[in-house]
C-alpha cells in the first residue's frame, strides 16, 4: 500500500480523507518536517503560495521530495484556472506526476484514491484538460 500525505487548512481536504477511510499523514503547520521514509502519494487543496509554507518545509525535509510518487490536487472547478493550482505548480517545480485532479465530494474521486493508494497503476488514470497551458512555480520553493 502506499502511503498519503496531505494538507489542510479549512478541513476539506482532511474531511475528504476521512471519508476515504484510508491512513494518512497530515501535515502539520505547528510541525510541518515529518520523514515519510517511503513512496506516498501527495494531496494538497488549491491556496495561494504563501498558504503553503508548510508544505514546502515537508517537501524540503530528508527524503520527502525523492519519495513523491505523484501529486493529487484538491478544490472546486469553479475557480476556474485556479482551480488545483497547487498541485499543478509543485508537480511543475518537482518534475513529479498529477494522478488525479479531484472535487471533492465525488465518489470516482474517492475509488481513486483508494486503487492508488492500493498500488494500482497510474497509466490508466486521464490526465485532465486543466493541465494544458504555462503553470507558475512556487515562489518561495527552496532546494
Amino acid at each position: 500500500m502506499v502511503a498519503i500525505a496531505f494538507y489542510s487548512i479549512t478541513g476539506q481536504t482532511e474531511r475528504f480523507i476521512k471519508k476515504t477511510q484510508l491512513s494518512a499523514h497530515q501535515i502539520d503547520d505547528a510541525n510541518p518536517k515529518y520523514d515519510m521514509g517511503k513512496s506516498y502519494i501527495l494531496i494538497v487543496p488549491s491556496y495561494q503560495d504563501f498558504m503553503m509554507d508548510s508544505v514546502v518545509d515537508f517537501l524540503t525535509y530528508k527524503d520527502n521530495k525523492k519519495n513523491i510518487i505523484g501529486i493529487i490536487g484538491c478544490g472546486n472547478r469553479n475557480f476556474n484556472d485556479l482551480f488545483a493550482q497547487t498541485a499543478k505548480k509543485i508537480t511543475a517545480t518537482l518534475k513529479v506526476p498529477i494522478l488525479y485532479l479531484l472535487e471533492f465530494s465525488t465518489l470516482t474521486s474517492r475509488k481513486i484514491v483508494h486503487d492508488l493508494s492500493a498500488g494500482e497503476s497510474t497509466k490508466q488514470v486521464q490526465k485532465p484538460k486543466e493541465l494544458r497551458g504555462n503553470i507558475s512555480f512556487l515562489s518561495d520553493f527552496r532546494d
